[in-house]
């Protein structure tokens, strides 16, 4: 259990850059440690040592893997306190062209890996009275131009870490999902395989980019202050509202706005 001097311990998916780096960095400048996982390679091994982070190297998308880092996080932080899923990619392209392969491997990475890891480390977050804080997307709550798999791995991690809130809220647990608009971490770096894979946020047809400090304090803002869903940006917000009142209206203009941009 955590006591009144203890630094709480935060795990963040996708650590090494872009939002996670900053949800990192705000959550430290807060008092948090964290632990920063992401797959082994140069950007992971470029991090700095840190006071009060670790980086941990692993491909979520091995079970076995995950298991036995999660056991390794239990054994070498006093408490597991948020667990922050935000690894992740993004697929862009017609739908006549997604193949089964890179359909899999989206939903592999944005939705198997958090619902696992979330199970994995259910009874460490009741232990403590934690929170599982899940980022989605506009592609979360609404359809997305040329993003059909991304959209619907999307809106099943809403759909779960919705559903679990209900389960989680008898144990003290809260569940939390952040949903930003087109956050500018790879913008020019999409590095798209030739099934579509490309980094999340690298595409160039996007709306009104945010840099990831700005979303990142947005979505530390709204967990301060309680709030269980939080649409990040101008964007985001707009996006989540107009979806509310009139579904018809936001697919118009969002054919509109991404298409002008392609």
């Amino acid at each position: 259990m955590t006591t009144q001097n203890q630094a709480k311990t935060a795990i963040i998916t996708g650590g090494a850059g872009g939002l996670g780096l900053a949800l990192d960095a705000g959550l430290r400048q807060a008092g948090w440690c964290t632990v920063l996982i992401d797959l082994p390679g140069p950007a992971l091994e470029a991090l700095p040592p840190l006071e009060r982070r670790k980086v941990l190297a692993c491909d979520l998308t091995d079970a076995g893997a995950m298991a036995a880092l999660c056991a390794q996080i239990r054994l070498e932080q006093p408490s597991i306190d948020l667990v922050v899923y935000n690894a992740g990619i993004t697929w862009i392209g017609a739908c006549a062209d997604l193949g089964a392969k890179a359909h899999r491997k989206v939903f592999e990475i944005n939705y198997f890996a958090a619902v696992q890891m979330a199970q994995t480390l259910q009874a460490d977050l009741r232990r403590v009275r934690g929170t599982h804080l899940a980022i989605s997307s506009v592609a979360g709550f609404s359809p997305l131009f040329q993003r059909t798999a991304y959209a619907a791995s999307k809106h099943a991690l809403e759909g779960f870490f919705k559903s679990l809130r209900s389960e989680e809220k008898p144990h003290g647990v809260r569940v939390a999902i952040a949903a930003p608009s087109f956050v500018a971490t790879n913008i020019g770096r999409s590095e798209a395989k030739t099934d579509g894979i490309a980094r999340p946020g690298s595409a160039t047809d996007g709306v009104d980019y945010m840099s990831p400090d700005d979303a990142a304090q947005e979505i530390l803002k709204g967990l301060a202050g309680g709030k269980n869903y939080i649409p990040v940006g101008r964007i985001a917000r707009l996006a989540w509202l107009i979806n509310r009142l009139s579904p018809a209206l936001f697919e118009r203009l969002m054919e509109r706005q991404i298409k002008a941009g392609r």
